[in-house]
């Protein structure tokens, strides 16, 4: 394998990483931790991930449960999820933060099957970005003579496979979120 093959499978492998962490972001109606993973709430006068001053749990299908190291984390870990956009409201409960996920409308579990497209379609322009940048040097390289034409036409099929195996990863990704934001 050439060093061709080795960037664009480093750089697509990225660029499906970076879709499949978008994508997390999307909630359908089922409590899942990773929901909160990007999340930031003020500690000691930075801002830190909630993973790093809390604990987030499954407690039923509904709810995740946020247990933060110190007490005093409480109502700012609150104040966090509660400015996070997510349209959840958190509940206190003693040292822990429940957090309740209300049901998807069917319009809503719509929106987010197209936002879930649309993050799709990016990763593959991604890809495909990649794809043109590792084939464009190959070439400037068959230009000043450093690999031969079958070299580079090799180079081009290998790449080429490498991209779409990336591209029909991020399809099944997508096809699994968009399973689970239409299922209730």
């Amino acid at each position: 394998m050439s060093i061709f093959e080795d960037e664009a499978k480093q750089s697509m492998k990225k660029s499906v990483e970076a879709f499949v962490s978008e994508i997390a972001k999307l909630r359908s109606g089922r409590a899942h931790p990773n929901l909160l993973d990007h999340i930031r709430v003020e500690n000691y006068g930075s801002e830190s991930p909630l993973k790093q001053v809390a604990s987030v749990v499954v407690e039923d299908a509904r709810t995740l449960a946020v247990t933060p190291w110190e007490k005093s984390m409480v109502p700012k870990i609150e104040k966090a999820i509660k400015t996070s956009n997510l349209g959840i409201n958190p509940v206190v409960n003693g040292g822990t933060v429940r957090v309740p996920m209300p049901p998807l409308t069917e319009e809503r579990r719509q929106d987010l099957v197209k936002v879930a497209r649309a993050e799709a379609e990016n990763a593959r322009v991604s890809v495909r970005n990649n794809r043109r940048q590792v084939l464009s040097d190959a070439k400037q390289m068959l230009k000043e003579k450093e690999i031969t034409q079958d070299e580079e036409r090799e180079v081009s099929n290998n790449v080429q496979i490498i991209t779409d195996k990336a591209i029909s990863e991020i399809d099944e990704h997508l096809s699994h979120k968009e399973k689970d934001l239409t299922s209730v």
